[in-house]
């Protein structure tokens, strides 16, 4: 099992930049394939990036392409989201999340979830 905390939301205006960082505990991370995804208010969870477990393979949604930076340091247990020229539409709780499998754009092949940490852009 693997324990994760993410950190590193906070309030910025369009144009900025935020990082998330998404502190694992646990079983050996890198078995873990890692991902971030976000719900806004009255809307469902959304896949954003994914990172694989061993060829450091990443994936974005359509709308962060560009933008949205995911990494990874195994050494360090944590998976980072590097988010560039922010909109008010990237305004959501962010959760970091992990499976035992390859990378999955689905929510519901994830095991083990975050807390969330809150992004609000501000026009």
């Amino acid at each position: 099992q693997v324990q994760l905390v993410e950190s590193g939301g906070g309030l910025v205006q369009a144009g900025g930049s935020l990082r998330l960082s998404c502190a694992a505990s646990g079983r050996t991370f890198s078995s873990y394939s890692m991902a971030w995804f976000r719900q806004a208010p009255g809307k469902e969870r959304e896949f954003v990036a994914a990172i694989s477990r061993k060829f450091i393979t990443t994936y974005y949604a359509d709308s962060v392409k560009g933008r949205f930076t995911i990494s990874r340091d195994n050494a360090k247990n944590t998976v980072y989201l590097q988010m560039t020229s922010l909109k008010p539409e990237d305004t959501a709780v962010y959760y970091c999340a992990a499976r035992e499998s390859i990378v999955s754009q689905s929510f519901v092949d994830y095991a083990y979830w975050g807390q969330g940490t809150q992004v609000t852009v501000s026009s």
